[in-house]
């Protein structure tokens, strides 16, 4: 049976939470591979609003496994309160319905305390994070210092990673003019909770291998979007994680050959939360209408979005990246009454003409966009189903957009609502 990676092809807020619901009808397992609470996906479902960060998409499904892979950050604190959030909604979570990969590393209080000192110090440092610890706590990874979920288990074993990490965490402080954490507070609020985690805690890699032989269908969402990927997004203004679809099976213990379809999400026009480079950015009404329009506000932080015309060269490149077969292009309704439309279609850098973004800051920073520009429609897209539902040049549009960017259109999207959705290609089809 297929098993499809959905990731995102811009700089995140695409509309992914919408999609991966959309698509996890016609999954049994739905994993997080990447990232952590900075993450918000927003889901209307019947009308009512669930609002995710840590917990996969399909928790809100019934029946379906939910999964937080290996390859994210876990806040345990929050976790658990989104967990209630939900319940409060009538949502069933339970062990059976959700399970937490062993060896995900956790993001604890200090690390949250380090990401918003660092942003505070001086603008040279500012990256635009959400302050909630998810680079910390990955440097702790990649510095083989990080406490796991299997940690929680054993005192002994606990209080050994507490004593690695804080050997290297106080020092930092001292230098940031934070006090020294409080181990013996941090272990007991630890040990407080780790029943509660605990009990959701699995061999994510056994459980999904014995579920890919036994035929199911796994659907592995991602979070952000690729041009935030620590390795091929706007260095240095990125998430600290690889966002690419490729971190599937590293983030959750599958091997490459479980992925069959990759489908990109993409926004009918584009939008950036933070500090960093945005080539198509529009500063005029414009930018302003797309904004208004498409409720450009972060899930997760509440900032309000950058937001600028379609870029073909940049999604072009991320469903290069991350070997995208397919798109799902989510928000055209955002268009709707635009009497022009603009894509971007390449760069001009000193005079010459860029068919990519280069990794350069300096020469990013200099890339001006160049723009075709296309007739818009005055009629409305809103919760259009079929192509028979959609104006002429809402057609024209996405039809230049595939040619553009060099790959097709799976789903599109016309409103926030799940069914709202037109389907090309079941990315689920064997």
């Amino acid at each position: 049976m297929a098993n499809v990676v959905v990731v995102g092809a811009q700089w995140g807020d695409e509309g992914k939470g919408k999609i991966v619901d959309w698509l996890s009808e016609r999954a049994d397992v739905v994993a997080r591979f990447q990232g952590g609470h900075n993450a918000g996906h927003t889901l209307v479902i019947g009308g009512t609003v669930y609002k995710l960060h840590a917990l996969p998409s399909g928790v809100v499904r019934p029946g379906k496994l939910s999964v937080i892979g290996n390859g994210m950050v876990l806040d345990p604190w929050h976790v658990l309160k989104e967990i209630e959030t939900l319940r409060a909604q009538g949502v069933t979570i339970t062990p059976e319905t959700l399970m937490i990969a062993e060896n995900t590393p956790l993001i604890l209080p200090f690390h949250g305390e380090l990401d918003r000192a660092r942003e505070s110090q001086t603008a040279v440092a500012r990256i635009g994070t959400t302050g909630r610890g998810i680079g910390p706590a990955y440097e702790d990874k990649v510095g083989r210092r990080v406490i796991r979920v299997a940690d929680l288990g054993d005192r002994a074993t606990l209080e050994l990673r507490v004593d690695r990490a804080l050997i290297h965490h106080n020092a930092l402080r001292a230098g940031l003019g934070l006090d020294s954490i409080d181990r013996d507070a941090l272990i007991a609020a630890l040990e407080d909770i780790a029943p509660e985690i605990l009990k959701y805690a699995a061999p994510v890699w056994k459980v999904l291998n014995e579920k890919q032989k036994a035929g199911k269908r796994i659907l592995f969402e991602g979070a952000q979007g690729a041009l935030l990927d620590i390795d091929f997004g706007t260095y240095p203004f990125v998430t600290s994680s690889n966002v690419i679809a490729g971190q599937a099976a590293t983030g959750t213990g599958l091997g490459p050959d479980a992925v069959d379809f990759v489908l990109g999400i993409v926004k009918a026009y584009t939008t950036r939360v933070g500090e960093g480079p945005f080539p198509t950015e529009s500063h005029d009404a414009d930018g302003e209408r797309l904004g208004t329009r498409g409720h450009e506000f972060g899930t997760t932080t509440g900032r309000k979005r950058r937001c600028g015309w379609f870029d073909a060269v940049l999604v072009r490149q991320t469903c290069a990246t991350s070997g995208v077969n397919g798109i799902a292009l989510t928000k055209l309704d955002v268009l709707d009454g635009f009497e022009t439309l603009k894509i971007c279609v390449g760069y001009d850098l000193d005079g010459e003409r860029l068919d990519y973004l280069p990794t350069a800051a300096d020469r990013q920073a200099r890339c001006v966009p160049i723009y075709e520009e296309l007739p818009g429609w005055s009629e409305s897209t809103e919760g259009a189903r079929s192509w028979a539902d959609l104006p002429a040049n809402a057609i024209k549009y996405v039809r230049r957009v595939e040619e553009l960017i060099q790959c097709p259109v799976a789903l599109l999207s016309t409103s926030p609502e799940r069914d709202d959705t037109i389907l090309v290609t079941d990315p689920f089809a064997d």
